[in-house]
C-alpha cells in the first residue's frame, strides 16, 4: 500500500507552503514505511509456523489491517511490531482452533461403519442367484433370508403352497448346479 499526499492540495489559497505534513499525513507515511519494513520478516515467521504460505500471508495483512485500523494508537506502543506480531499469532491459533473444533464436528456425525467387502462366496452366491428365474429367487430369498413360512410366502405371493414348494425345489436345484460348475471351473 503506498501512500503518496502532497501536503500543499490542503492548503487554502495565498497561504505559504508548510514544509512538514499534517499529523494524519504523517501517522499514513509512517505505517506505509512501517508496513512495506516489516511485512516480508512477519510473513516468514508465520510460514514457520503454518507451514502454509497462503495463510502466512492472509494472517499477515489482517494483521497490519488491524493494525492501521488503530494506528494512531499503535504507534505510540514501545513495540509497534510486537502487537502486530501478537495479533498475526493470535488469528492463526483462532484458525487453529476453529478448524479443529469443526474436525471434531464432522467426526462425530460420521457413523459409517465400515463394511468388509463381500466374500467370494457371497459373490459367487448372489451371481447364481442372479441367474434364477424372478418367482424361484423370490421364493428363495423370502424363505432363507427373510425367515418366511412356505404358507406365508403363498400367502404374499397368492399362490398355493404347493406351488412355493415347488419354486424352492426348482431354486435349490439350480443353484445347487450353478454352485457346483462355478466350483469346478475355479478349481480345474
Amino acid at each position: 500500500m503506498t501512500v503518496t499526499i502532497d501536503p500543499r492540495l490542503d492548503e487554502p489559497p495565498g497561504e505559504p507552503d508548510r514544509a512538514e505534513p499534517a499529523a494524519a499525513e504523517t501517522d499514513a507515511i509512517g505505517f506505509d514505511e512501517f508496513y512495506h519494513a516489516h511485512y516480508r520478516a512477519l510473513t516468514v515467521q508465520m510460514y514457520a509456523y503454518t507451514n502454509d504460505l497462503g495463510q502466512a500471508q492472509e494472517l499477515v495483512q489482517e494483521a497490519f489491517c488491524r493494525a492501521f485500523a488503530r494506528w494512531d494508537k499503535v504507534i505510540r506502543y514501545d513495540d509497534p511490531l510486537a502487537w502486530v506480531r501478537r495479533v498475526a499469532w493470535n488469528l492463526a491459533t483462532s484458525r487453529w482452533r476453529r478448524l479443529r473444533t469443526a474436525q471434531a464436528f464432522l467426526r462425530r456425525q460420521r457413523t459409517e461403519d465400515h463394511v468388509p467387502e463381500p466374500s467370494p462366496d457371497r459373490v459367487v452366491l448372489a451371481a447364481a442367484l442372479a441367474q434364477l428365474p424372478p418367482k424361484h429367487r423370490r421364493a428363495i430369498l423370502l424363505h432363507y433370508l427373510a425367515d418366511l413360512t412356505i404358507a406365508e410366502i403363498a400367502h404374499q405371493e397368492g399362490v398355493a403352497d404347493g406351488t412355493v414348494k415347488s419354486w424352492l425345489h426348482r431354486g435349490r436345484t439350480a443353484l445347487a448346479t450353478q454352485l457346483a460348475e462355478r466350483k469346478e471351473e475355479n478349481h480345474g
